[in-house]
């Protein structure tokens, strides 16, 4: 029989995976069962009730987190000249076009974010098959291809955040970080699910909102009571 280690008796004796809990306990819980050495990411995993197979049903937005998700965002701005000044008072840590494109081509993807302006857009679609993938494809739904370059970078710096609801009707996100208060957590999560509920499909029949998970990088997953969060339409 495998011998339980002495954090996850921690865990066991202040958790029940059997429980649903309200989003304001859920916050506090899931600061108490982390036991990583360094400062985890606390994440949100949304089920939702839509067949992302239909293009009416496909859930995506952006949502601009109270509190910031609790790292630096590395953005890189592909630009003409005349935007480069703006994106760099912005705060973006790469701005330029032709250099970076090659870059990215050879496989450099060591960014967060890529913000980019209409212009430019057909030579960026060319890598889509790099950028996709890896999630960093600017789209105008996301405000990551507009003219207002320095606007945009402040925006991804505070806390804006573009999610996508998977194949297997997920929408999975980090929220914040292990270190935040549980007031925060709680506010950076609440905002997140207001915005999905928000984004239901006119399409979408029965329960929208399926289950709701709080979790930290290395701990175990605490099921959030939906109808704890304020605004949650099912």
């Amino acid at each position: 029989m495998a011998k339980i280690s002495k954090n996850r008796k921690a865990v066991l004796a202040k958790y029940n995976p059997e429980k649903e809990y309200s989003l304001e306990d859920a916050s506090k819980l899931v600061k108490e069962i982390t036991f990583a050495k360094f400062d985890s990411s606390v994440d949100v995993d949304i089920r939702l009730g839509v067949d992302p197979k239909k293009s009416d049903q496909m859930v995506r937005g952006v949502v601009a987190l109270p509190h910031g998700i609790g790292k630096d965002v590395r953005v890189l701005v592909l630009c003409t000249p005349d935007k480069v000044q703006e994106a760099k008072d912005a705060g973006a840590e790469h701005v330029g076009l032709d250099d970076f494109l090659q870059k990215i081509e050879g496989g450099w993807t060591d960014i967060d974010v890529i913000i980019c302006t209409p212009t430019v857009m057909a030579k960026v679609g060319k890598l889509g098959k790099i950028l996709g993938p890896r999630g960093l494809m600017p789209n105008p739904k996301s405000g990551t291809v507009t003219l207002e370059v320095g606007k945009a970078v402040k925006e991804v710096k505070a806390g804006k955040i573009d999610f996508k609801i998977d194949k297997q009707g997920i929408i999975h996100c980090s929220v914040g970080k292990a270190s935040f208060s549980a007031d925060k957590i709680r506010d950076n999560v609440a905002e997140m699910i207001n915005v999905i509920a928000k984004l239901k499909p006119a399409s979408a029949k029965g329960t929208y909102f399926q289950s709701i998970t709080l979790s930290t990088t290395m701990s175990p997953g605490i099921t959030v009571d939906t109808n704890s969060v304020a605004g949650v339409k099912q």
